[in-house]
Parts: structure tokens; sequence; C-alpha cells
């Protein structure tokens, strides 16, 4: 069976994040969505790392946006693997499983990323199976004027019913909250309005317990994989 849920880049706890062999790692598992991180690079290619730097996650230093595709591909995680684009994790999870795309934009700090996401999208013939999420509201806005079709979402800290005109306004399909401000009332709300919640980050099995028990059509964001795996075959089990 497929497990609801949405790997944290991948399987973090045991791959280097954000790596082909993490996201390979989540398929095994049979997760329904990946999670992922998009910057770019200077010469304007969408890669897969969370951070504006290489410095955290690479035996390199410096800004992404500082390195070409092909400089980037020299550097190496403490795994020995390479910093993926994301047209590779997505011909990777293409029918296998859906792709949240966020976007690491702030301030227009990659300018046309919005743009080049979408054409990586649509030449891997993959717009069903995604759906492209931000901090940045912006991004998503810009998102929404290049695109009436592909589906989007706003991350968020606190479960603030403020953001449901906005998100009406760009048809957004889903809201990602910090799992602790989630309150029964916005839970309702969200189901209400059509809009699938999303919680992140839980990885302590206590919480996962609560969260499954309490809000069962919340989907978890994890980092830890095989421990909700677990939560949720025992709750699925006759």
């Amino acid at each position: 069976m497929s497990i609801v849920g949405l790997a944290h880049r991948g399987y973090p706890k045991k791959y280097p994040e954000n790596t082909l062999v993490s996201f390979q790692a989540a398929l095994d598992l049979s997760y329904s969505h990946l999670e992922l991180d998009v910057n770019l690079t200077k010469d304007g290619v969408p890669v897969v790392i969370h951070d504006p730097t290489v410095n955290r996650t690479t035996n390199g230093k410096g800004p992404v946006l500082d390195y070409t595709w092909e400089e980037l591909q020299k550097l190496r995680t403490d795994g020995e693997q390479a910093i993926p684009t994301l047209e590779q994790v997505l011909r990777l999870a293409k029918g296998k499983a859906k792709v949240d795309i966020e976007l690491k934009q702030s301030g227009n700090l990659y300018a046309g990323m919005e743009e080049k996401v979408l054409e990586v999208v649509r030449a891997c013939d993959v717009q069903d199976q995604v759906f492209v999420t931000s901090f940045d509201h912006y991004a998503i806005q810009r998102i929404r004027q290049l695109s009436k079709d592909i589906e989007v979402g706003l991350v968020i800290y606190g479960a603030t019913p403020s953001i449901f005109g906005f998100a009406e306004e760009l048809n957004a399909k889903y809201i990602s909250v910090k799992y602790i401000y989630l309150t029964q009332d916005y839970v309702d709300l969200c189901e209400e309005k059509g809009i699938q919640l999303i919680a992140w980050t839980i990885d302590d099995e206590t919480h996962m317990r609560q969260m499954r028990k309490q809000y069962p059509g919340v989907w978890v964001c994890t980092n830890e994989l095989e421990r909700w795996k677990k939560c949720v075959l025992e709750t699925e089990a006759p």
C-alpha cells in the first residue's frame, strides 16, 4: 500500500538530504509524496538543495547562485552524493509519487526561477504529479500568473485564518503549517474550503500517533519515514 505522507527531503535520517539515493529510499518505502527544495544555479538550472549556500550539505563553500551547474556537479555530500537537478528527481519519481516542489525563493533572489521550474515540470510531463509551494508567497503568485493549471500551496508557520482569502485568489489546494499550531477548528476550516492541510515536520512517535488519531486527514511531513510508515500500518490494520 501507498504510505500517505511527505518524505521530507527524501529520507535524511539515513541518507544525505535532497539526493537521488535519499528520494529512492522514500520510493522504496512506498511514500505517496516526496518533498524537496529548489535553488537556482548561476546558469539558471533548478537544483535540489535546501540552503541558498552549499556550505552545510556539501564539501563546497558559497552561494548556490555562484556556481554553474557543471561546477556544482563537482561537489559532494558526506555520503559522496551529488546535488541533483530538479529534472533528475522528477524523472525518478514519475509515475511513482507526487512531488511537493518548495521554491527557496526570497525577495526575487533568483530571477526567472518560477519560469524555469515550470519549464522543467513540462519537459518531464509531470504537471499532474507535482504541486509548487513556498514560504515566499510572491513566488507562488508568479507561478499562478504563469500557469492556471499547476497546483500550488502556501507554506506558513502559524495556523492563521488570514491566509484563506489569498489561497482562494490563487486557487491554492495546499496549506503547510508547523504541526504544533494545528487545532481542530483550523483543520475543519481547511476541509470546508477544500484545502489539503500538511503538517510539518513530525519526527516524534508520540506526536505521530496523536496526529494520526486526532487529524487523520492531515498529511504528515517527516524525516522519520520508517517510524511514520509503522504508525500508518498499525492504524490501517484490520
